[in-house]
């Protein structure tokens, strides 16, 4: 039995269709459709009910899914824990990256990695939309903590950055300074949607999670676009404290609430648990966490952006 073709039933199961099975792994749909086939007339079972438009497992094919997932999981193992330390990397990596205040730094180090791994091809996701890393078939992500609501991941804290309030001058000269957070509650702020879809408008106010509840006519998935919101007096915007330093500094935007601390968000790197992590995903990830932790803990970023 070809260890090749439980792995394309895997795919197959996961997104539910053939045709977008065959796009994961690059093959024309007539050639997973004949695997498939092969497969169950060799053991002998049906594993799908065929529709029009998706395809549904038998029992016997949810019960041979969940046996062979970890038959196939412990097999790639085994050969990683062999093979590992000769391996050069080579075929395929796919990263989602949340639009999160370290873009930019974040592609620096996967460029870093691809310079160690010239045969490896990585493709890299940037977007807001809440995409299933199984079905997308989708090896590691990077999130925001506070849009993280997932389950069945392993999720490894990497970088954590300082958030506060700004607003451009000619924005407070219009509709006065707030004297307190509490004040928030009265003025126009940017507000962030999250992957999920839910809207990030109750704001902290500090890290023992008290938070704000807030209203803006600006909504948007990019901090960038919050920021120059700010810059352009639209709205009051919390934003990354290294993000915004070369604005403050030309007097574009002005920090608010001296008084607080600055809040402390963490950016995730997160991959599905139910699944098997390929050789050039686990490096990868050892990698990152070696660039981006300290003794095991995220690293305060000072990374300005652009």
């Amino acid at each position: 039995m070809n260890t090749n073709d439980i792995t394309l039933f895997h795919r197959i199961v996961e997104t539910g269709s053939l045709v977008e099975a065959a796009n994961l792994v690059h093959l024309p749909k007539s050639t997973v459709s004949r695997k498939l086939k092969g497969l169950e007339d060799e053991i002998g079972v049906k594993l799908f009910h065929r529709q029009s438009r998706s395809m549904t497992l038998t029992s016997a094919g949810n019960h041979f899914y969940q046996k062979t997932l970890k038959i196939i999981a412990d097999l790639n193992e085994s050969i990683i824990e062999i093979t590992e330390p000769e391996t050069e990397l080579s075929g395929n990596l796919k990263i989602q990256m949340f639009p999160i205040p370290d873009t930019a730094e974040v592609a620096q180090l996967i460029f870093e990695f691809m310079t160690l791994h010239p045969k490896l091809t990585v493709e890299i996701i940037s977007t807001g939309e809440p995409l299933d890393m199984v079905k997308h078939n989708i090896d590691v992500a990077f999130r925001i903590e506070e849009s993280f609501d997932e389950l069945d991941m392993v999720v490894k804290p990497v970088i954590t950055s300082e958030l506060s309030y700004y607003a451009s001058p000619t924005f407070l000269k219009r509709e006065g300074s707030p004297k307190s957070p509490d004040e928030l509650k009265d003025y126009n702020v940017v507000i962030y949607r999250f992957p999920n879809g839910a809207k990030f408008d109750e704001l902290p106010l500090d890290n023992d999670n008290n938070r704000i509840k807030v209203e803006g006519s600006v909504v948007t998935n990019d901090l960038l676009i919050g920021r120059l919101a700010a810059t352009c007096h639209k709205a009051i915007a919390f934003l990354p404290i290294a993000m915004c330093q070369k604005q403050v500094d030309a007097g574009e935007l002005v920090p608010l609430f001296d008084q607080l601390d600055p809040y402390r968000g963490t950016c995730l790197l997160v991959y599905p648990s139910t699944r098997f992590v390929s050789l050039a995903a686990k490096r990868f990830i050892q990698y990152m966490s070696e660039k981006l932790t300290i003794d095991g803990e995220p690293k305060l970023s000072t990374w300005g952006g652009c």
